[in-house]
């Protein structure tokens, strides 16, 4: 049995939520973000009681429809910003219909109107957190960032980025009081 999981953005999700279920007694298939496939299935009351479990780590499970495609829509750009993305030789659209085998058109709509913003806004709205990720670190220099993220020159990183913060990339790597976002507050 698949269950779709809200909030599960990082591989240390990943790890709590396993970790989690496998207290309760539940043997897993397999764990993706946002998605556990249990070998078993289960009963309303067990599913109550992992909803509790996951709902003290911040994690909720989804049952409608709509709420599923959002999540797998969302765990699928933050896997393409934070792990493939210097991979995507496709555009956007394409990509994600694809890999969710869903029209993007009726996604994108349905994506617009359950969260407020495109995919495309929340497409660079990860890449940025991510570019604000890598500048902290202070391992990679911006042209470095700009390649790894698939930007096209370290210009239109700069502008997209100025334009999302309202600071350079250079100004922000200087503040001291950095401020980030988690991931699945965007």
């Amino acid at each position: 049995m698949k269950l779709y999981i809200k909030n599960m953005v990082c591989g240390r999700c990943k790890l709590i939520v396993k970790s989690e279920l496998e207290k309760l007694g539940f043997s897993l298939k397999s764990i993706e973000l946002g998605e556990v496939e249990i070998d078993e299935s289960i009963n309303t009351d067990q599913k109550k009681v992992i909803a509790a479990t996951l709902s003290s780590f911040g994690f909720e499970l989804i049952n409608d429809k709509k709420s599923k495609t959002i999540e797998q829509t969302k765990n699928l750009i933050r896997d393409l910003v934070h792990s493939k993305n210097n991979e995507l030789d496709i555009n956007l659209s394409k990509y994600i219909s694809q890999h969710l085998t869903i029209d993007y058109t009726s996604l994108s709509n349905l994506f617009s109107e359950v969260e407020g913003t495109t995919i495309e806004k929340y497409f660079i709205l990860q890449k940025i957190e991510r570019v604000k990720e890598l500048l902290m670190y202070d391992e990679l220099s911006l042209s470095e960032i700009a390649f790894l993220l698939n930007y096209s020159s370290v210009a239109y990183l700069s502008n997209q980025f100025k334009k999302i913060t309202g600071l350079t990339p250079s100004h922000f790597k200087q503040l001291k009081n950095k401020k980030r976002k988690h991931l699945d507050d965007l």
